[in-house]
């Protein structure tokens, strides 16, 4: 049955062509020309392969396991980490991966929208705020903005849960958490953070684009849990295996 395109949908597509003109790019991933504004540089197609993980994983930090028997994995048991759960869209890989790193090594800010839409689309749990993993001042004047502050203000206005974007602060510089393994990533950040203001008894969404090892919403977690926070949850785009 033959079926009116919307009018809106010819105009964005008009307008991606024209800026694709101005601004010649080719997809990333497939080297075709992105037929989406506000997906570019990523084409349409390639930006519907990405898909939520639902293999099996430890029960609080979202770890994918290769078993669909394991509960929770070894780093968990042997110490419990200070949030509650962390909820994960998917793995740190293929499309996902290149659009994370589009939006924060290439400042292609506006994959924030539809990279924030999708970490909604979770089951997410109750949450009195919003609150971004902080970059520290010398990371936010080299980058230009925090790619975890631009996706809480999506999943916030979403939500309709207040932003909390001034109540976890990165206190000092750390040195780059690459190629440390996890014992010297939590040592890096150490005392890194602080909280500003009244959070007691509140129950926190904490949001951040990556989850490697945990050190850095385990830290951030655990400062606002001694400030008084009835709970941490901790909601990330994707998980991430060392390798």
């Amino acid at each position: 049955m033959w079926q009116m395109r919307h009018p809106f949908n010819n105009q964005f597509t008009l307008i991606s062509k024209l800026l694709n003109i101005l601004y010649p790019s080719k997809c990333p991933l497939c080297g075709s020309e992105p037929d989406t504004f506000k997906l570019s540089p990523i084409c349409h197609s390639c930006w519907s392969n990405i898909k939520r993980y639902t293999g099996p994983s430890c029960s609080i930090c979202a770890m994918p396991f290769s078993s669909q028997y394991s509960k929770v994995c070894g780093q968990c048991l042997k110490k419990t980490p200070p949030f509650s759960k962390a909820i994960i869209f998917g793995l740190y890989e293929g499309a996902l991966a290149e659009a994370i790193n589009q939006m924060k090594f290439n400042r292609v800010k506006r994959l924030s929208k539809p990279l924030g839409r999708l970490l909604v689309s979770l089951d997410l749990p109750f949450a009195d705020g919003i609150v971004p993993v902080p970059l520290d001042m010398k990371k936010l004047c080299e980058r230009g903005f925090n790619q975890s502050l631009l996706m809480a203000m999506v999943i916030s206005k979403m939500m309709r849960t207040p932003l909390l974007m001034d109540i976890l602060l990165k206190k000092k510089v750390t040195p780059p958490q690459i190629g440390l393994s996890a014992k010297e990533r939590l040592s890096n950040l150490k005392n890194s953070f602080r909280v500003k203001g009244d959070i007691k008894g509140l129950s926190l969404l904490l949001v951040d684009d990556v989850m490697t090892t945990g050190a850095t919403v385990t830290e951030c977690s655990k400062e606002l849990m001694k400030a008084g926070a009835k709970e941490v949850n901790i909601l990330t785009l994707a998980r991430s295996s060392m390798m």
